[in-house]
Parts: structure tokens; sequence; C-alpha cells
């Protein structure tokens, strides 16, 4: 029997309804939605062998897994069987939280944890570390203010001069303008959070000069990038960066490990895993740095244990 809305409709207008049909389907299981959320979870990009490693193979994850680490925190699970399609803005690395543990979360809000948690970006990972263990002071971990100020330049100096090696060795012969490479700055508190990837020679110390007259006419296409002098000024990084460590536990003399340390060890060890040997030799001659590296990544990796489902 026909509905009574059916009846009162006019037949032009049942026949244009007839041309978008309506259709119901069943409710699309998920394998994660009956896993609540107990632990913390860091998504990551694929480790250098994913049967018997848990740190990640990029730099951008890996320096979020030292700085979780090096804050104190442990037993964090991390998986890498998430494509970056499914990631927030399409990057890696995020962080799923359970939500009771969202810094200032109200009572109201622990009571509806109903296991699915919170997925967070990494630039809001320091503010879940502080709502975790607290916040750092003003010095942010540092013996004094010069201190503070100097890291800054050793943040910049590794996201841009070693930073643009690691990726410009890597893709040897490739038109810089075809790199895009996404170097957001380590923290909010050290530069602005970027969301955009940046074309190889925006990272350069001195980038190839603009086009101008009839030439800015035309787009730009395969712009040259003077590889030996993105190898030198790498080299002088390293050198600089062991001549800075010395005997010190920690860079720039901390009693404890800093945002810093998180960053170096990350560039250290992605250096020690590439296939450039350019790029190792430049480390591996320097005896303070690997051993460095070899105890921070000791910490770091303790820290963390893969999702049971990815080993299963």
């Amino acid at each position: 029997m026909a509905s009574p809305l059916a009846l009162s409709l006019p037949p032009p207008l049942r026949h244009l309804f007839s041309l978008f049909p309506l259709y119901t389907h069943p409710e699309i299981s998920s394998p994660d939605k009956a896993r609540p959320v107990t632990s913390p979870t860091l998504w990551i990009q694929e480790p250098w062998s994913p049967n018997a490693d848990v740190l990640s193979s990029d730099v951008e994850c890996l320096k979020w897994q030292a700085y979780l680490a090096l804050r104190g925190l442990s037993d964090i699970v991390v998986r890498w069987d998430i494509a970056l399609d499914g990631a927030l803005e399409a990057r890696l690395p995020n962080l799923h939280v359970p939500l009771r543990t969202l810094p200032g979360a109200s009572p109201e809000v622990k009571a509806q944890d109903d296991g699915e948690g919170e997925l967070l970006p990494a630039h809001l990972i320091p503010e879940w570390v502080d709502g975790q263990i607290g916040s750092l002071n003003d010095l942010e971990g540092y013996v004094d203010v010069a201190a503070r100020d100097e890291s800054r330049a050793w943040v910049a100096l590794l996201e841009g001069n070693v930073h643009a090696a690691l990726v410009r060795l890597k893709f040897r012969g490739t038109p810089s303008d075809m790199l895009m490479v996404s170097t957001p700055s380590f923290l909010s508190l050290i530069s602005p959070y970027q969301h955009k990837p940046r074309p190889l020679e925006t990272i350069l110390p001195h980038p190839p000069a603009t086009l101008f007259g009839i030439s800015s006419l035309l787009p730009p296409y395969g712009t040259h990038v003077n590889v030996e002098t993105v190898e030198q000024q790498y080299k002088d990084a390293i050198a600089s960066l062991s001549e800075r460590l010395a005997t010190d536990k920690w860079f720039l003399g901390s009693s404890a490990p800093t945002a810093l340390d998180a960053l170096v060890f990350a560039y250290l060890h992605c250096i020690l895993h590439s296939k450039e040997h350019t790029l190792r030799f430049e480390v591996t001659r320097r005896v303070n740095l690997v051993a460095w590296e070899r105890n921070v990544q000791t910490q770091v990796r303790s820290a963390f244990r893969p999702r049971d489902a990815i080993n299963a």
C-alpha cells in the first residue's frame, strides 16, 4: 500500500525524486573500534626494520619520539600501519591519547571517555606532555638564558644545513624545485609551526636568486642547487656540533635532556642509517657524536613498544 505522502505528491515531483533514490548501507565495523585506547599511541612512518625496530626512519617522526622519551615518558605504543592520508593534515606523527589524559580534562570528559580517545597533531604534543609531567621553566631546561637562546641557532642549523644535505644527497640529480621537503620547526616555542612543505632551496642559507626581467614570465623549473656547497655546509655543521658537544652528557651543558637533544639525536640517527657514505662519514669520524647517539638511542628505544596487531 502506498504511503499517504507518496499519494499526495504530484507525478512530476515523484518522477524527480525517483531520479535520486536514497540507499542505506550497513555500518562498516572498524577493527580498532573494539580496541579502546588505554595507552598513548604514536603514529609514525615505518622504521628501518619493521620487524625488529620501533624507531621511525623519518626524521620528523623520530624527533618527536625522542622528545617524548627524553621528557621521561615510557610505555608508549607505536604503530606504522597508518597511511599519510589517514593522518591529521596528511602528516605524521600523530599522537592518539585517552581522553582522560588531556590537559585540563573535566570530570565530565573523563566520565564520557568511551575508549576512542583524541588524536593530536605533532605541534600539540608538548602541551599534552606538560599535562602529564608538568611544564618546564622559562629556561626550558637549559642552564641559562644564553644557552636557551643559543639552542635556537642550533635548531636553525640542523633544520637548515643538515636537513638540506639529508634531502639533497638522498635525491641526487633530481631538480631541486621538484623536492618538496616537510620541515616544520621542532616546537612552536622555537618558531611558528609550518603547515605546508617547502621547496629545498627555501631552507638553504643562500637560496638561488629570484628571476627578473623576461625570465620572470616563465615558471621556474629545475632550479640549480650547488651540491658541493650543500655538502660543505653540512660538513661544517657536523664539525661544529661535535666541537660544541665535546665530552658533555647533553648539549649546551644542560644537566638533563632538552628539546635540542631530541632534535640532534633524530638527525644523527637518520644520518647513521643513510646509504650516502658522505653523510655517514662526517658523523662516524667523530667518536663523541657516535657514542652520544648510541647512549641516547638506548634511552629512546626503551620508551616505546610496538602495537600488538602489527606483529601478530
